[in-house]
């Protein structure tokens, strides 16, 4: 298993011979929109050079779905599955009609699987009412990606039994997304070996300097994270 951040909460994972995708964010897109959130780390082109096999949208805001980043994955060539929830599902679809991608529509409670890799859609408490986290399973470890995210009940009886091997969640307690604090609260609770606190660093100056946790890794934006 290898695992990138691509800055923002995008990731790259690379497992069973297949590369996964999940809310990448490598434009400057956001910056047209609200000009005060211009991207702080210039864009890596080589990612935007990969022919993703599965690309998983948590929610539909603009750094999560980013239609300058997915126009460069979902081409007329691209065999993809693709896999989105509600609200963003059917704009992905007319946006890119022309592929030879399987769009999937993935709700909270939703599973699929692709060769060795299980995917699992759970809840995530944010300002798009049907943004999901979600659980990768590959090589025996479980890694749940929280997607924008408050702290809340209604997360933690979403999500499985199973161990989780290492949880990814923001930490800049704005835009409805936990603060350091609620984070490292929420990462204990999942009683994850590994804690990779990101959404820091692309529109401000956060770090993850007060974020807790005994299994902390700070990612760095462009290179593999290592467990």
């Amino acid at each position: 298993m290898k695992i990138t951040w691509l800055g923002q909460a995008g990731l790259l994972f690379e497992t069973d011979g297949k590369k996964i995708v999940i809310d990448p964010y490598l434009s400057d897109n956001v910056k047209n929109f609200e000009p005060e959130n211009g991207r702080r780390v210039p864009v890596d082109e080589k990612f935007l050079e990969i022919s993703p096999d599965m690309i998983l949208i948590t929610h539909n805001h603009l750094d999560h779905l980013d239609h300058e980043t997915l126009k460069y994955y979902l081409k007329e060539d691209s065999h993809a599955s693709v896999f989105c929830p509600t609200g963003g599902y059917q704009e992905l679809r007319r946006h890119y009609p022309n592929t030879h991608c399987n769009y999937i529509l993935f709700n909270s409670g939703t599973a699929w699987t692709e060769g060795n890799v299980k995917i699992r859609a759970v809840t995530a408490e944010h300002s798009d009412p049907n943004a999901i986290g979600i659980i990768l399973s590959s090589e025996g470890k479980n890694y749940y990606v929280t997607g924008d995210t408050l702290y809340s009940e209604r997360v933690f009886a979403s999500l499985p039994s199973d161990p989780i091997y290492a949880v990814f969640l923001p930490c800049n307690g704005r835009g409805n997304n936990m603060n350091m604090a609620d984070a490292a609260r929420f990462a204990k609770r999942t009683g994850a070996e590994y804690a990779i606190p990101f959404h820091i660093g692309m529109f401000d100056s956060f770090t993850d300097e007060a974020f807790e946790h005994p299994g902390k890794i700070t990612p760095t934006i462009y290179e593999e994270i290592v467990f």
